[in-house]
């Protein structure tokens, strides 16, 4: 049975999603949209970050991180969603934690308020529909 080894890859580049020492960045997804979520942890894993959690909303977002904080490194974070927005979901962390890293996640025509996010803390920000190359280039510039 072949192996990687067989495989060389001529674009061999270690993965985004590891530290310098070996270990993962750990990310939070806040999204409504089970779709959404589902893409960005798929998009994520595959190059070698760490999905620690999942959020369906601003407030439980919030909760989550707090729980897990200092064990998440990034969140990526809807800024329309049910309960509570994206906007004040990032400010509450930026308040709770401010070296917080977070990642805005936003549609098409936002850019009022992905303008705001970005005055409020956020260090970044993709577009849906997303592009696996986007998203991981705002993440690791995120990151940096």
């Amino acid at each position: 049975m072949k192996t990687k080894q067989d495989f060389p890859s001529i674009n061999e580049r270690p993965p985004e999603g590891e530290k310098l020492d070996g270990t993962k960045y750990r990310v939070l997804v806040v999204d409504d949209s089970m779709f959404v979520a589902k893409q960005l942890t798929q998009i994520l894993s595959s190059d070698g970050y760490e999905i620690v959690a999942t959020a369906q909303d601003g407030k439980e977002g919030v909760d989550k991180y707090k729980e897990l904080c200092p064990n998440v490194d990034l969140v990526t974070m809807d800024i329309t969603m049910p309960r509570m927005d994206g906007i004040t979901a990032l400010e509450q962390i930026i308040a709770f934690d401010k070296n917080a890293k977070v990642v805005m996640v936003s549609a098409l025509g936002k850019e009022e308020l992905v303008k705001k996010s970005l005055l409020s803390g956020a260090k970044n920000y993709i577009v849906k529909p997303l592009d696996r190359k986007k998203v991981l280039e705002r993440i690791s510039a995120a990151l940096k």
